[in-house]
Parts: structure tokens; sequence; C-alpha cells
């Protein structure tokens, strides 16, 4: 049995080593999209940071692992699949057979329709690639302008503070984390890290984003190493619907990204008049499930690739887990894609299980967020907003920075925000998860939430 496994991340690895726990015999192909050994984006931050080295970021931390394991690891993007032959193209025009299929693409940062993120001191935080560049453009000292303070965001907030620049954080929404937090507990965010010497512009836009001073000319165009969607090259559509097996010719190596010369700085516009400037703009404003490569495949899509309760797909033998899986959330009991790591090992095992013919459900996935930044512990689970005819109970302590926010359905707990405190949240994610009946202590936490632990 020959199970390919397209993406080497937390769901890669971890289908790729549940298969193996369980098939010493089975050939695992595992196809990374980007040079060096299999790593966590989540990661990126501490490296950046200089809190750990770059195999600091590696999922697996012993030499040779997937050599030991009897795991293929191979260098490549996908650029199609051909579901009725059982073949994947690469974008080198490779073709790799299979009879198991896992797709675990990850997903790609999001580029807003913003002039001048082509600039070479304009970045994402998505590769180390990335993260080795942002390292080399920023010293201490540097102003530098971080578009979005969602939760990738903030985690990127940190370790930018951290390295010792100055700092200004663009959102566009009315509160810092507005996906994942109410406006107590991300206006509660924005005054702690304006308190830390960051400052926080909610509720604002970046317009448009120029050079104050001219490139060296030729300076190559910044990777951006996200390519979802690379440009397919000549002989695509005849390998996908006709007999051909490989394109008429590859795809051009990437150029090395860009660094911005000595001294040159950005002007960063802002849709309220203002103008920054900035010697790195760094670009965190969410990211979208990596399809792309589906098209013509029969493969049924929405935001991600959808799956029924195995996380196999519409087609036979094509299972998907992590960032690019639509699958049930837990909170609301529909489906949707939830691009948090737990989410994408839980994936990964229950996807590779029902590849080997282990038969196991996903029943589905918690939302959870849980966040350190510069210090202040802030967490949101599950239905966090409420729900329908539910009850809230809530505690602020503005003055010291704590918050807890309760959401119940009947007497069962759906939803927690939290600031300010960790000692809750096993309590709160298991409560959740199980939909335990709370009896009188539904009562109980309505009039005092913060006995939760008890």
């Amino acid at each position: 049995m020959q199970h390919v496994i397209l993406g080497a991340g937390p769901a890669g690895v971890t289908a790729a080593e549940t298969l193996r726990k369980y098939d010493p015999d089975c050939e695992i192909t595992l196809v990374g999209g980007e040079d060096g050994p299999p790593y966590s984006r989540m990661a990126l931050p501490y490296l950046l940071s200089r809190e750990i080295e770059e195999k600091g970021t590696y999922l697996r931390q012993t030499d040779g692992h997937y050599d030991k394991l009897g795991i293929r690891y191979v260098q490549g993007r996908a650029l199609g699949l051909k579901a009725g032959k059982k073949r994947v193209l690469l974008e080198d025009g490779s073709v790799i057979a299979y009879d198991r299929l896992l797709a675990a693409t990850g997903a790609t940062p999001i580029r807003p329709q913003v002039e001048g993120l082509d600039l070479s001191g304009v970045r994402h935080c998505w590769t180390l690639s990335d993260a080795h560049s942002i390292a080399a453009i920023a010293k201490p000292g540097d102003p530098v302008v971080l578009m979005g303070a969602g939760f990738i965001g903030s985690i990127i907030l940190e370790a930018l503070v951290k390295m010792g620049v100055r700092l200004t954080v663009v959102e566009m929404g009315d509160r810092m984390v507005p996906r994942i937090m109410d406006e107590v507990a991300g206006n509660m965010l924005k005054r702690w890290c304006e308190g830390k010497g960051v400052r926080i512009l909610t509720g604002t836009r970046i317009a448009s984003i120029s050079s104050n001073s001219t490139a060296p000319p030729g300076a190559p165009a910044p990777d951006r190493q996200s390519s979802g969607s690379p440009d397919r090259p000549d002989g695509f559509l005849q390998w996908l619907f006709g007999n051909s097996h490989r394109p008429a010719r590859g795809i051009s190596e990437r150029q090395p990204a860009a660094v911005p010369a000595e001294g040159e700085m950005l002007d960063v516009h802002l849709d309220n008049d203002e103008t920054l400037t900035a010697r790195l703009v760094v670009v965190a404003a969410g990211v979208r499930p990596n399809i792309d490569f589906l098209e013509g495949s029969g493969i049924e899509t929405g935001k991600g690739i959808c799956v029924d309760e195995y996380l196999q797909s519409s087609v036979s033998d094509v299972y998907a887990a992590g960032d690019v899986a639509e699958a049930v959330d837990l909170s609301t009991g529909e489906h949707d894609v939830l691009a948090v790591q737990p989410v994408a090992v839980e994936h990964g095992r229950i996807a590779a299980l029902n590849m080997l013919g282990r038969k196991t459900e996903h029943r589905g996935s918690l939302n959870m967020n849980i966040l350190d930044t510069l210090g202040l512990v802030s967490t949101s689970f599950g239905a966090w907003m409420g729900v329908e005819g539910g009850d809230s109970a809530r505690m602020v302590d503005e003055e010291h920075n704590r918050y807890l926010r309760l959401e119940f359905s009947e007497d069962r707990l759906v939803g927690m925000q939290s600031v300010g405190s960790a000692d809750h949240i096993g309590v709160a994610r298991g409560l959740i998860q199980t939909g335990l009946r709370l009896g009188g202590w539904k009562d109980k936490l309505m009039r005092a939430p913060g006995r939760l632990p008890e």
C-alpha cells in the first residue's frame, strides 16, 4: 500500500508516524513544500526572538528520524491531482502514484490589496525564509509596522518587541484579536501592549506603502514563499485531461528574497491620513487554505476540502487534515476550517487511521486559542461569543487586567474567554468538549464565574 502525504506540517508528520505505527510494511511518502526538515510555523516567533535556534523549530529533533521510520521525505509542491488515475503532479514536473492520499497542504498568508506590498521591506512571517529575512532587516531601535493584530499577529508582536524594535501595530478591527475575543478582552490586551511601549492603532487600515528612497537597480522581488497556487507550466491541462504525464517545462526557480538597502525606509500611508516611517512592514492579515492544486480534480471544496466524519473527501481514497480540512467544529456542529496546531495534530492521527482501514470517527474539534502576549495570558475556547438562547456570566477586573466570560447552553458550558489567568484552561476545555451537565453548578458559576476551577 502506497500512502502519499502532501504537506509536512504537524498534520502531515503526525499522519506519517501514525501510518508507520500501525502498518510496519506500507510505503509512506511525505512531501514538504520547503527546503529542510519539517518544522512548526508556530515556533518561528521564538526563532525571531532568539529564544530557540533553527533546529528548535523542527517538529522532530532526532537526526534521521524519518529515515529510521522508513518514511520517504521529498521536497516539492503539489500542482495538480488526477484522482481517477491516483496521480499527483508536483511543480517540478514529477508525478507520484498513490493508493491513499492525504492532503495536509496547510494554508497561505492572505495578501491584502494594498499598493506597495511588493517592496523589499515588506514581509510575511510564515516560513523559515521569512523569519531569517525579518531578522536580517530589522535591528534594535528600527521602526517596524505590523499589519494585523489577530491571533498570528499577536504572536509576531511579542517576537518583534523582544527584538528591540520600535513597533506600531495597525489593526482594521475595533480591538485586538477581534475574531477570537470580545471588546472587553481585546481592548484589555490593547491597553496592556500600549503599557509595554507598543503603539496600537485599531480601527485603522494601511492604505498604501511606498519607498522614500531608491532601491538598488536590479534588486530581486521578495520571495513570498506562499504560493498555494503556483503558476502552472505549459502542458498542465494536457496532463490533467489528456494523456501527458509530464508538463512541457518545469517551474522556474524562486528568486531569493531581497533585503532593503542600508538606510532604505518605507512610508506607510494610513487611511486616517497619517504616514508612518518604517524599516520593515510585517503582514499578518490572516491565511487561506491551499486548495488551488485541486482544480479539475473533482474533489468538493468550500473554504477548504470538504470531508466526512472519517476525514475522507468527496473522492474515494483522498483524505484531508489540518488547516486545509473543512471538518466539524465541535462548538457549532457545522463544518469549518480551524487553523490551529492541536486540531492539525488530531486530524493527522484520525485521517491516518482511516487510511489504514481502521474506522475512526472524527466527532469534531474544539476551537481554542491561547496567547501569551508580553506576559499577559488570554484564551478563547469554543462558542466564546455565546449561543442563541444561552446564558452568559462575566467577571471583569480592569485594574488588574483580569477577565472571565463563560457561555452556557442550558446547563452546559459551551464557550469561554479569559484574560490574566490560566488556572481554568484545562477545566474549561474538558467541560466544553464533554458537554458535561453542570446541574446546580451552573447557578454557582453564573453568580461567581471565578469558581470555575473549583
